[in-house]
């Protein structure tokens, strides 16, 4: 069966995205997410997704970088802070894939109606190119509500703005 590594954003998104994806491969959920600040709210997430993972049987790899001050400083610089976001999670999510026997890359963004699609789909294919890595794109968004009724009844930690200090001010 094939390989795919799910790069994921909280145990939210990915309850779902896994279950959808486990159908079809052989699936291993990757947390790489410098981007989530303050540090609390980091490993808040982190936390919960570790939970799920260990009650749902899933494979998750911790990238252990949660370097937050660097990525602010690159994410202050770019032009486009979500195309920044999106590159750096999704780059490392291909990188790991491509050194570690994975044939294919995804993420459980996907299933959010709060993102970017276009703009998911053409970073994750470029990146794909860059790391000779395949990128699996599916619009899991109608699936959205089904990922939170798997996980409400957990009593997981759950987030109410995307993960950086911009989104947190915009909710």
């Amino acid at each position: 069966m094939e390989k795919l590594l799910v790069h994921v954003c909280c145990c939210h998104c990915a309850a779902y995205t896994l279950k959808h994806f486990n159908q079809k491969y052989a699936v291993t959920a990757y947390w790489h997410n410098p981007n989530i600040g303050p540090s609390q709210e980091y490993l808040a997430r982190k936390e919960a997704m570790q939970k799920y993972a260990n009650i749902d049987g899933i494979d998750l790899v911790d990238s252990q970088n949660m370097d937050f001050e660097s990525f602010l400083r690159g994410q202050e610089e770019a032009t486009d802070r979500c195309a920044f976001c999106f590159y750096n999670r999704l780059k490392q999510s291909a990188v790991y894939a491509r050194e570690n026997g994975f044939t294919s890359f995804s993420t459980s963004l996907l299933i959010s109606p709060h993102q970017k699609h276009e703009l998911l789909k053409e970073i994750g294919r470029k990146i794909a190119l860059e790391e000779c890595v395949n990128f699996i794109y599916e619009d899991l968004r109608r699936y959205y509500s089904q990922s939170r009724t798997i996980t409400k009844p957990l009593s997981l930690y759950a987030q109410y703005y995307c993960g950086c200090l911009f989104s947190k001010k915009e909710a």
